[in-house]
């Protein structure tokens, strides 16, 4: 059978620029008929949001140039196999106009990674089969300082969203009481966000010693709905706090990426009085315009001040890093294990599953 010949490429304006789209009726997502142009006008439409997100942040390209079939896998760091994979790289034929920003990872290397300064960037990227943006917590001015708090509330086997919706209102609860804010969004899966600006005067171990500090008190208050475990094996049917996402080089879907699962769905800011109210797949690729154009960007307030002057919220993190004396001075509490690709950290107690360290222990015996 002869194959199907390439649908001749087409041109799209975002904001201004040009930007081409090649085989445009390729179909990414089968069961919703979507196809390579349908991907790119949805960033199109949304396009303050998505640019709001990803403006002047290092960001990580989540490429599926083969769409989302049934069996597509993500490549990973111990298998490359698969048939989609993250770009952290500049991608080689880039247009002039596509800015990069050296960040550097755990092992010390660097690399150039996108970074957005127009919606045309987007708009390329999502050519190159990239549905999901994952940016840094920093902008390109200064990447050693995180300006993002980003809380996942992550759904354990045998809980779901629902679950994660009922510990929200605990988060926002205590970040009120430190004088700060949060501004939730759906994952696009399971899960909840929860992104908090703050000044950009502390380090990546810093925010994440905070964000350990904000999971510890929610699990003190909640302890048969939240965990802060971070073995699979301990948590249990709870909602994990996974306080590694502040990581340096551990980074959270953006308001209004796309998630490769087969309904399209897109991660998308919240309003605090509709948590309760809303379901992920409410918000996809077909209904999310229409939401945005109704709404505009509930993000909004999150996004780089738009010209000299204009005010963002950003907050301390000093209660939160009090809060982690306390607990240290207190309770006793020490640091938590970092990812397994990060070297041993100062401070960070011993990085074993604990069932094989038992039964090391009981071999030594």
């Amino acid at each position: 059978m002869a194959a199907r010949a390439s649908s001749p490429a087409v041109e799209i304006e975002a904001d201004g620029r040009a930007v081409r789209v090649s085989s445009p009726d390729r179909v990414v997502f089968p069961q919703r008929g979507l196809t390579k142009l349908d991907v790119v006008k949805y960033f199109v439409a949304v396009g303050p949001g998505i640019l709001g997100a990803l403006r002047d942040r290092p960001t990580t390209l989540e490429r599926w140039p083969k769409g989302v079939f049934e069996g597509a896998r993500l490549s990973t760091r111990t298998d490359n196999s698969g048939d989609a994979f993250y770009q952290k790289r500049l991608p080689r034929g880039a247009p002039e106009w596509v800015e990069t920003a050296t960040i550097a990872f755990p092992s010390g290397r660097t690399a150039d990674e996108v970074c957005p300064t127009e919606l045309a960037v987007v708009a390329w990227a999502a050519n190159l089969g990239t549905l999901t943006f994952h940016p840094w917590p920093v902008r390109s001015a200064d990447v050693e300082a995180p300006d993002q708090l980003r809380i996942d509330l992550d759904p354990q086997p045998g809980t779901d969203f629902d679950d994660a919706v009922r510990v929200a209102p605990e988060v926002r609860a205590l970040l009120h009481e430190l004088g700060m804010e949060g501004w939730p969004k759906t994952s696009g899966g399971r899960g909840l966000h929860v992104f908090v600006p703050i000044e950009p005067r502390w380090s990546f171990t810093q925010a994440r010693r905070a964000t350990i500090a904000l999971g510890r008190e929610i699990e003190r208050r909640m302890p048969e709905q939240v965990t802060m475990k971070w073995w699979k094996e301990e948590r249990g049917q709870k909602i994990f706090v996974d306080y590694n996402q502040m990581a340096r080089d551990r980074t959270i879907a953006s308001a209004y990426s796309i998630r490769a699962n087969p309904r399209a769905t897109v991660s998308m800011p919240l309003r605090w009085d509709e948590i309760g109210d809303v379901h992920p797949d409410d918000f996809d690729v077909l209904t999310a315009p229409a939401r945005f154009a109704e709404l505009g960007d509930l993000y909004e307030p999150l996004s780089a001040p738009a010209a000299p002057g204009d005010q963002r919220p950003a907050y301390s993190l000093e209660p939160l890093l009090e809060m982690a004396d306390r607990d240290e001075r207190d309770h006793g509490h020490e640091d938590l294990p970092y990812p397994p690709e990060y070297p041993k950290m100062p401070g960070e107690p011993k990085r074993v599953q604990p069932s094989r360290d038992r039964d090391r222990k009981a071999a030594d015996d």
